[in-house]
């Protein structure tokens, strides 16, 4: 498996400003991160931006310049956290081939500081303890034709408020009872500077901080302040962000702090044909639609790498989806196009058959009928080569037998010729078929004259590939397609208007599992081995499944071509 990070630097926006910033002397150097709530399984989605993020560091230290990325979780929602999710986060990022400055870092290392800073903005009188529950915040907020009203808690002493919110800490008041809400400006047209919530009490027990807290600051709080601690120059972040910009600037503007981050929104990734919604991913995996997390058919970084995607094909989709602040949709086939151009060059070929029909040479012979060996890569010689030993009896694709053949068939037909891969010219001499009609043995004759020759007097331009039944190995085989039979599952309205549950478009043609015939160079492969199958498309040994020498389980990572092409 390669890990190099050889995608082409591509110019966008984000680096234009970066490059502005270093030209003018603003910055020195460039610090990033990527900031993941470890409450769920990265996502394709958040591959791109591990790519932008981590992408940019490598870059400019490329060109010589100072740079560096963190990798923080945002663990300010401690129901929702584990840190069975933070472990998974860490391992997707390695995988794709990227490495973090530092220790991994976390918004709770930050608790005291951020407690500081909010008792700073009370004593500014820039924020107030607030009693009003949850129904009623919403009503005195307003709407966007509606200016808010002041909460009733709003003008109490900086004193009350002090001593109010140090009770909060100490946990001298139930859940939800109180909140500690930011001063600035109950009329703003931006719904977010409506006197926004940094604190609420809740007695959660934290992934980190146990229960040494009982009151949480507010992501939009907790965010710009910890970047700010960090160092980061660009804070970048998905457009839904941008209406949050004026709230992580004012936070900033309004505490003792020296760095002031630069946010920068662009758009986020929309890939047909999958959901990135957590939420909805977690329905799939609880209501028993897929096996888990890694399913191979789920969006997710391990689930993309238990299909077989490679890191390399995935920052390769990243480089395409390009970053910008126009909608970002971007059709299946471009992330399996990646895919598939990335494992074009490193992937070993070999020959196996998926539906097999038996076929019996009838004039092989022992010792006489010879044997080729073939490169495992035809432009990869350093990849080596394997025999391919011929036997009297083989398997060949169903596909590729036809009783009555199309117009233009080329393939295997009764009283017609193929060439069986890196091996000899065979005829079809005889069919013989079950007592349902269905073909079960091809009685074939070989020309002993073409192992590695063209056939005398006549033309052989099919060639097909097979396996010995006596030298192949048994193997079970995944086949995985789109889970989805429409471009957006969770924006299809019914003939009410309302959107339909997205569940009833998933593929019911998206698993099956066969079983093959293999060349037996793949036997003793170890988990996480990509092959080419010559003729089928690329697979991988499953990484949890799979036993080398005894239990084979090869997933199918993507076809040779686009099978969903219009």
């Amino acid at each position: 498996m390669s890990n190099d990070n050889n995608t082409p630097v591509v110019s966008n926006f984000i680096r234009s400003a970066i490059d502005a910033d270093l030209a003018s002397g603003k910055h020195q150097r460039t610090v990033t991160r990527f900031p993941p709530e470890p409450n769920g399984y990265l996502h394709v989605g958040h591959a791109k931006s591990i790519c932008l993020n981590f992408g940019i560091k490598e870059d400019y230290k490329a060109r010589g310049l100072a740079s560096e990325c963190n990798l923080r979780f945002d663990d300010t929602n401690p129901e929702k956290e584990s840190e069975e999710y933070a472990l998974s986060i860490q391992e997707d990022v390695h995988w794709l081939g990227y490495e973090w400055d530092g220790q991994v870092r976390w918004a709770s290392d930050y608790f005291e500081q951020l407690y500081q800073y909010a008792e700073e903005l009370i004593g500014k009188g820039l924020a107030y303890v607030c009693e009003l529950n949850g129904e009623q915040m919403r009503e005195y907020r307003g709407d966007f034709g509606t200016p808010g009203k002041n909460s009733p808690f709003r003008e109490r002493s900086v004193e009350e408020n002090l001593a109010l919110f140090r009770a909060m800490r100490a946990g001298e008041f139930a859940d939800g009872s109180k909140t500690l809400r930011l001063k600035i400006d109950m009329a703003s047209p931006n719904l977010n500077m409506r006197d926004p919530v940094i604190y609420r009490i809740r007695r959660a027990h934290h992934i980190r901080t146990g229960d040494a807290w009982c009151i949480y600051p507010m992501y939009d709080y907790t965010h710009c302040i910890s970047d700010a601690l960090e160092g980061i120059t660009h804070s970048l972040c998905t457009l839904e962000f941008a209406d949050h910009r004026p709230l992580y600037d004012w936070v900033l503007d309004h505490i003792s702090i020296d760095c002031h981050p630069q946010q920068i929104e662009f758009s986020r990734l929309e890939l047909l044909y999958a959901l990135t919604s957590k939420r909805k991913l977690n329905q799939l995996v609880s209501e028993g639609k897929v096996s888990g997390w890694d399913d191979p058919r789920m969006p997710t970084v391990s689930g993309m790498r238990r299909r077989g995607y490679s890191p390399a094909g995935i920052r390769l989709f990243a480089e395409r989806c390009g970053i910008s602040k126009s909608e970002n949709v971007i059709d299946y086939a471009v992330l399996e196009g990646a895919v598939r151009e990335t494992l074009e060059a490193e992937a070993p070929r070999v020959m196996a058959v998926l539906d097999p029909i038996k076929v019996t040479l009838s004039n092989f012979e022992p010792g006489v009928s010879g044997s080729r060996s073939a490169p495992f890569h035809p432009h990869h010689p350093e990849f080596g080569e394997r025999e391919v030993p011929l036997a009297a009896t083989l398997y060949i694709d169903r596909d590729d037998f036809a009783e009555v053949p199309p117009p233009g068939w080329q393939r295997l037909t009764l009283g017609g010729e193929v060439r069986l891969r890196y091996s000899y010219v065979i005829k079809c001499d005889e069919v013989i078929k079950d007592a349902d009609g269905r073909v079960v043995e091809l009685i074939c004759s070989l020309d002993p004259a073409t192992l590695g020759q063209n056939p005398v007097g006549r033309k052989v331009k099919g060639v097909i590939h097979w396996v010995s039944a006596e030298h192949s190995v048994a193997a079970e085989v995944r086949l995985y397609d789109r889970l989805f039979t429409v471009e957006r599952p969770d924006a299809v309205r019914g003939e009410d208007g309302q959107y339909l549950d997205f569940v009833q478009f998933l593929n019911p043609e998206s698993f099956k599992t066969v079983t093959a015939h293999v060349e037996a160079a793949v036997q003793g492969a170890a988990p996480e081995t990509r092959y080419q199958f010559e003729r089928l498309g690329y697979f991988v040994t499953d990484r949890r499944d799979h036993v080398p020498g005894s239990k084979l389980v090869f997933n199918r990572t993507v076809g040779l071509k686009d099978s969903w092409a219009k």
